[in-house]
C-alpha cells in the first residue's frame, strides 16, 4: 500500500548559496549540499551565486556535480551582485539562468600570476641556492625572471584551461565556440548584456528565479517555499544558546 503522504521535500525548492571566492572549502560544502538535495528528493534546486570566481579545479568539480544532478533534479541559477569567472563556470551547470540587469558577470578566462622581486633581493643582498630535480621544478620562483621555455609551458597550461571554459559555456548555452570566444576575452559585462549574448536566459531577481523553479516542476509559486541547505553546525554550537557563541 503506498504511503498516503508525500515527503515534505517533494513540495519544496532546495536552495544552495555560493558566495565569496570559490576554493576547496566551497567545493566541499556545495558537493555535500548537492548530495542532500538528491537524498531528500527535492524536485528542483535554486542555486544562488554571488561570487567573483576562484580556482579552476573546484569550479569544475561543482559544475560536474550539477550536471550529474540534473538527471534527477531541475536546476535554476540566480546570479546576484556578481557572478564572474568561476561563478559563471558553476552557473553553466544549471539548466536555466536568471540574472539581475545590473549583475556583474563575464570575466570568462583564466589567469596565472607570479611575482618577481629579484631586483629587490639584489638590493638587500639576499640570494637563494636552488637544487632541483628538473629545469622547471621552480617555475614561477619569485627570485628570478621566467625563461622563454617556462613562458611557453605556462601559456599552454592557460590556453588549455581557457579552451575547457569556452567549450563548457558553448555546450551549456548552446552557442558556437567561436561566438563564445568573441566575448570570452576576460571582459566583464552586465546581466543585461549577458542576456543579449545568450549567457543567461532571463533578467530578474532571485524571487523571479524561485517562481520559475516552482513552475518547472508544477508547484504553485505563491505557496511553495524554498529550503536553504547549509553546512551543519558542530554539535556543541547547536546545544549552546545563541548568545553564548
Amino acid at each position: 500500500m503506498p504511503w498516503p503522504f508525500k515527503r515534505k521535500s517533494l513540495k519544496q525548492i532546495a536552495r544552495i548559496e555560493i558566495t565569496g571566492a570559490i576554493a576547496g572549502g566551497t567545493r566541499k560544502r556545495v558537493l555535500e549540499a548537492l548530495k542532500t538535495v538528491e537524498q531528500k528528493k527535492f524536485p528542483v534546486l535554486l542555486l544562488r551565486i554571488d561570487s567573483p570566481g576562484g580556482t579552476v579545479g573546484d569550479s569544475q568539480e561543482i559544475y560536474s556535480a550539477l550536471v550529474k544532478l540534473r538527471e534527477k533534479v531541475k536546476i535554476v541559477a540566480s546570479f546576484g551582485n556578481i557572478s564572474a569567472s568561476g561563478g559563471v563556470y558553476i552557473g553553466m551547470g544549471a539548466e536555466h539562468i536568471v540574472a539581475n540587469p545590473g549583475t556583474i558577470t563575464g570575466s570568462i578566462g583564466v589567469i596565472l600570476r607570479g611575482n618577481n622581486i629579484e631586483r629587490l633581493l639584489d638590493k638587500i643582498g639576499v640570494s637563494f641556492k636552488v637544487i632541483k630535480s628538473g629545469p622547471y621544478k621552480d617555475i614561477l620562483a619569485f627570485d628570478r625572471e621566467l625563461t622563454e621555455p617556462e613562458k611557453t609551458i605556462l601559456q599552454e597550461l592557460i590556453d588549455t584551461s581557457y579552451q575547457q571554459f569556452v567549450e563548457t559555456v558553448a555546450q551549456s548555452r548552446k552557442l558556437d565556440v567561436d561566438v563564445v570566444k568573441s566575448f570570452a576575452d576576460g571582459r566583464i559585462f552586465t546581466g543585461e548584456q549577458a542576456h543579449n549574448l545568450g549567457v543567461v536566459d532571463r533578467l530578474g531577481t532571485e524571487e523571479d528565479a524561485r517562481c520559475w523553479a516552482a513552475e518547472l516542476v508544477g508547484l504553485d509559486p505563491e505557496k511553495t517555499k524554498s529550503f536553504t541547505i547549509e553546512e551543519p553546525k558542530p554539535l556543541l554550537s547547536r546545544l549552546l544558546p545563541g548568545n553564548l557563541m
